[in-house]
This record gives C-alpha cells, sequence and structure tokens, in this order.
C-alpha cells in the first residue's frame, strides 16, 4: 500500500502472491498487476490517506511500492518470480524476450552550496485580507502559503489554528517558535510574546490533497478557518503565495539567514559521465529539491524515504545546478550522493517531541 511519513516501508513477499497470480493464470482470465512499476511522484504532486478511523497521512515521494520494477525501473526478485509464472501460460510459440540489464547507478561527490538566502527574502506583493485566505482563495494550488500579521507583545497564550492544513511553522520576530502538524492533530501551541510590537508569521505547507475516501471534497489548504491567540481571534493578514512553480525565476543572492528560519539554498556539482544516482537527504530536515530545473520531489527526515532518486536522463556532463528548499535545518549546506535508495529508515519525530513538551 501507499508508504506516507512517519511510518514504515510498506513491503510484500513476492511468495504471497505467486500462487494466487498461478491460480488466476491458469484458469484462463485475464490480471493486471498494481503497481506493476510506481516510479516517483514527482513536485507536489503526491496524494495522501485519510478515513473515518485514520488521521491524515501524506504520502512520500517516492512510488516504488516494491513493485516488480522498482523505482528506477529495474527488475526485482518479485519481477523475476512473477516472470516465471507468466511464462508457463504463454501461447504456444511465444517466448519472453531477455530481461535487459540494470540500468548503472552511481553516487556523485559530496556537494557544498555557496548560496543561501531566507526564504522570506522571496516575500513581494502580498494579498491582504482581515481574514487567513486559504490556497483555493489565493488561486493557488501547491507548494507553500507566508501568513503574516502584527500584534502587541508582551503576554502568554494559546495560539490556536483552526483547521490547519497541513503543515504549519510559527515564527515571532524572524525566529521559530514552533511547528504545528496536521498528522499528529496538532492545531495549537503555548506561545509568549516580547514587549513592543510583533510579527506573527505562519509558514503554511499543502502535504498533499486526500485522494480518496470521504474526505474526497474536503480538501482545501492552508489556514482554512480562523487563527486565535490568548482568547482572541486575529485579524489583518498579509499572505503570500510561494508555489515554487519555476524555481528558475528566482534571483538568488548570499544573505546569511539570521536563527533557524527557513532558506533556499544553491549549489552546482561536475559531472564527467551520466547515470542513475540518489540524493540522500537523511541529514537535512524538510523540503524540497530541484536539479537543472526539475523538482524532484520532498524530503522530510522522519523517513521511511531517506533518499531522492534522480534518474541520468535529468543530468548533464559538465556543470550541474540545484537548489534546495530547507524548513528546519537551516544550517545544512553540504548534501552527499549514493548510488542507491534508502526507502525503509525512520526517524524520531524531533519538532513533535519539542511541541509536546
Amino acid at each position: 500500500w501507499f508508504d506516507w511519513w512517519g511510518a514504515p516501508h510498506h513491503t510484500v513477499p513476492a511468495e504471497k502472491y505467486a500462487g494466487r497470480l498461478n491460480a488466476v493464470l491458469a484458469a484462463g482470465i485475464s490480471i493486471n498487476v498494481y503497481m506493476f512499476h510506481g516510479g516517483t511522484t514527482r513536485s507536489f504532486m503526491n496524494g495522501a490517506n485519510k478515513s473515518r478511523n485514520t488521521p491524515y497521512e501524506p504520502e512520500i515521494s517516492s512510488y516504488d511500492y516494491d513493485a516488480p520494477l522498482d523505482e528506477s525501473g529495474n527488475p526485482t526478485k518479485k519481477f523475476r518470480v512473477f516472470r516465471s509464472i507468466i511464462k508457463k501460460y504463454l501461447p504456444k510459440g511465444k517466448k519472453l524476450p531477455p530481461i535487459p540489464p540494470a540500468k548503472p547507478s552511481m553516487a556523485v561527490s559530496d556537494i557544498h552550496f555557496t548560496t543561501v538566502m531566507p526564504l522570506k527574502d522571496l516575500l513581494s506583493h502580498p494579498v491582504k485580507s482581515e481574514n487567513p485566505l486559504t490556497f483555493e482563495d489565493l488561486k493557488q494550488a501547491y507548494g507553500y502559503v507566508w501568513y503574516r500579521t502584527k500584534l502587541e507583545g508582551g503576554h502568554s497564550g494559546i495560539l490556536k489554528i483552526d483547521e490547519l492544513r497541513d503543515y504549519g511553522i510559527v515564527i515571532v520576530n524572524g525566529k521559530r517558535v514552533g511547528v504545528l502538524d496536521r498528522r499528529l492533530g496538532q492545531d495549537s501551541m503555548k506561545l509568549t510574546l516580547p514587549a513592543g510590537k510583533v510579527t506573527l508569521d505562519i509558514l503554511v505547507e499543502n502535504l498533499g490533497r486526500i485522494n480518496f475516501g470521504p474526505y474526497l471534497l474536503k480538501n482545501r489548504k492552508g489556514i482554512t478557518k480562523k487563527i486565535v491567540f490568548d482568547g482572541k481571534e486575529l485579524h489583518h493578514w498579509d499572505m503570500y503565495g510561494l508555489p515554487f512553480n519555476h524555481i528558475e525565476a528566482i534571483h538568488f543572492h548570499n544573505d546569511k539567514p539570521a536563527g533557524d528560519e527557513p532558506v533556499i539554498r544553491k549549489g552546482y556539482f561536475d559531472l564527467d559521465s551520466l547515470a542513475d544516482t540518489y540524493l540522500d537527504m537523511s541529514q537535512w530536515g524538510k523540503g524540497v529539491v530541484w536539479v537543472n530545473g526539475h523538482n524532484l520531489g520532498r524530503y522530510w527526515y522522519i523517513g521511511p524515504q531517506q533518499t531522492i532518486y534522480l534518474p541520468a536522463e535529468w543530468l548533464r556532463k559538465g556543470r550541474n545546478e540545484i537548489e534546495v528548499l530547507e524548513l528546519l535545518r537551516p544550517g545544512q549546506h553540504v548534501l552527499k550522493g549514493i548510488n542507491h535508495p534508502i526507502l525503509d529508515s525512520l526517524q524520531e519525530d524531533k519538532e513533535a517531541l519539542f511541541q509536546n513538551r
């Protein structure tokens, strides 16, 4: 079944279905295999699960699915088991072609990012509203929306975001003070504001729309209702859309971030030859990666997916360009390459632990 962030990688041994496949073909019945090859869900196009009995579960970017062909399209043990069964039921005189050799893979050298700038440097032309607007109100389908308001500080209270969808980073005067995660049912946190005029920012990520079931038509994103602090509803919001439709249109400049605010990094790596590769994101936090203008998908250290598959077709000999949007660990500046996927490694969700203290 689908893999989702924070849950184990799902696998099914070939032997579990080999007998069923044999029985169906022996009876002369046609059959479809879902998935025969899953591949990767690029950009922000992953879906999510939710039912009346299960929480919101945003799916990972890899769609490997433990399928007969793996994420890169190479045959697996499961492929060979199924093939040996199918071979028995070929029409007379028909033969299966040889199995193509596996595609080669490589590990790129460590990538050192040369440019970094705070994500807030991209904010311009806000939409102003008395109340927060959803992604749909802003005519934005995917990505992020940055919500901002100002209020008087010098006191504490509970910040509550009614129906947050789906992941909110709460920032006070440029400092990250917590996160709220729909997966975990989080919608509120204690907030202590410094004295004086305070800027409250909430960066909201659309983690993926529910793609089946009773909530299929309840898929609005962003801050979908109201925000209350210390018992009072907050108004007068500026909203900045960050859909990241065209990474190449961003004009980068070096501007060292203050503290732990989200950043976007840019770097380069050179190649003499081309092959499939994987980017090891296990030391990074949460975000998105682009290479040569292609949005490769999301990463999140909690797993189970720790790598991003980068096919040879999206690489080029000579100089390659890479951008990383990093939401949680802005100090990370070295990215390692490896020659194989890591799809089954969970890490402790430190933001959730911090939030529950």
